[in-house]
């Protein structure tokens, strides 16, 4: 594991958008004339925006403001548009609610910002198929459809980047795919939840209840009213995905990671972490060995002064561990419209650098599949909230014992409940698949007032 070695989203897209009954898809037997391709050489690459959210706004005032022609602004799309259109964007653009308008243009790139996977799937393949390159923040598409995208922009000598869907405006996704293809990466881990990090590290700072914490990170807009895709790592595994993708050139469905909730977490969980030297982070991370990808994304205890530990409020952090350059890290603001529209803008100009110069990757061509598994072998902490009655350890010992199980050590904080005892069995070095069917066993006791939580230790 990396981390146990050495030892990034957001929902900002307008989702009042998409499109007028009138507004289909071009179908595939559209011209390909129209794309990028017959305007390499040219002075300017002509844009279109697709999707005027706050994102989509924080690109456009971008373009509007940069002062030169490298990037021309020509249309943007989006429902309702005479509700969108503001003073700041040149009389010139194009602003309309059919996406046909631009598939049928002789825009160059288009940049996809309405997020989801339909129709933006549908959109960024129509747009590939008439020549043009892409640049999208959507990280539920690239995680699902990025390997096929990737082949089909390559087939037709166009570009499609996707820099901002993970960690928004940390430009980790870039460095993977250029800055470290030098290197052969083999672990990748990170915060990359805005959502979970604050309030995880608010529930370490505050001592405040899980509930609490959420409300508050409702109250301040890092959580949606239904923050279900944050809370149990359907969004975190999605970005872990695309990282796969990108770094360590493994196809993964998102589905195939283990994905663990952080609604369990305690404030006493981080009294006990803090006993153990650790705090407690979502942790997604995936490591590379011998053909088979270990894969997990989940609150995890990580050392207080690690780089993890040290992630605060709503920062992303990725950490990469190569064979060559070893460890690399990546850290800054996650989510928000600004960040996010810089790593958009930088995709922008890459892909245009790339259509004046004549030049193109095949990036999907060492693109593999591997098993994925989330059989770790590390320490463990398992929390317990029992009745107090005599010999409580022993049972849970014996339980560990059957399944060839060592306990390194035992906390019991004084002045607690009694009705609702919490205390701690942290574990030796164990696999995952081990530990679980003792997990189920102790499940039934009838001490037990809540299930135990299991939480990996990475050190």
């Amino acid at each position: 594991m990396l981390f146990a070695v050495h030892q990034m989203g957001t929902r900002t897209y307008d989702k009042e958008f998409l499109f007028s009954q009138r507004a289909n898809p071009l179908s595939e037997t559209s011209s390909k004339s129209v794309g990028s391709g017959s305007r390499r050489g040219e002075s300017s690459c002509r844009v279109a925006l697709i999707g005027f959210g706050t994102v989509g706004r924080a690109v456009a005032k971008i373009l509007c403001e940069r002062g030169d022609r490298t990037l021309l602004l020509t249309h943007i799309c989006n429902r309702n548009v005479e509700r969108k259109k503001q003073p700041w964007v040149p009389s010139n653009v194009v602003w309309t609610d059919d996406v046909r308008a631009v598939l049928n243009s002789d825009v160059d790139i288009v940049i996809e910002l309405i997020g989801g996977l339909s129709p933006a799937e549908q959109i960024v393949r129509d747009a590939l198929k008439t020549g043009k390159s892409v640049v999208t923040a959507n990280k539920q598409l690239i995680a699902r459809h990025g390997p096929d995208l990737l082949q089909l922009a390559a087939s037709q000598g166009c570009r499609l980047e996707f820099g901002a869907s993970v960690a928004g405006g940390v430009p980790v996704l870039p460095a993977l795919r250029t800055g470290l293809c030098g290197d052969r990466l083999h672990g990748i881990a990170g915060i990359l939840n805005g959502t979970c990090n604050y309030i995880l590290s608010r529930i370490e700072n505050a001592r405040i209840p899980f509930s609490e914490a959420l409300e508050e990170a409702q109250a301040r807009g890092y959580a949606e009213a239904d923050a279900s895709e944050d809370l149990d790592g359907g969004d975190a595994r999605a970005k872990l995905a695309i990282l796969a993708l990108a770094g360590l050139h493994t196809r993964v469905v998102p589905e195939s990671v283990r994905a663990r909730t952080i609604r369990p977490i305690d404030a006493v969980d981080f009294d006990y972490a803090a006993e153990l030297g650790c705090t407690i982070r979502q942790i997604s991370r995936a490591d590379l060995k011998q053909g088979t990808l270990f894969a997990d994304v989940g609150p995890c205890l990580v050392p207080t002064d690690s780089p993890f530990g040290r992630v605060q409020r709503n920062l992303n952090l990725v950490l990469t561990s190569g064979q060559y350059g070893g460890d690399m890290a990546f850290l800054g603001a996650g989510a928000g419209g600004d960040p996010t529209a810089v790593a958009v803008v930088s995709d922008l100009m890459f892909v245009a650098e790339s259509l004046a110069a004549g030049t193109g990757r095949d990036v999907a061509s060492n693109v593999s599949t591997a098993e994925i598994s989330n059989d770790f072998e590390t320490p463990w902490y398992l929390r317990f909230f029992v009745r107090d009655q005599p010999g409580i350890v022993a049972r849970l010992a014996g339980i560990l014992a059957e399944h060839h199980l060592n306990i390194d050590s035992v906390l019991q904080k004084p002045g607690c409940d009694k009705a609702a005892l919490p205390f701690v069995i942290t574990l030796e070095p164990c696999r995952d698949s081990l530990l679980h069917p003792a997990l189920e066993k102790m499940s039934g006791l009838d001490f037990a007032v809540r299930p135990c939580l299991c939480l990996p230790i990475l050190r």
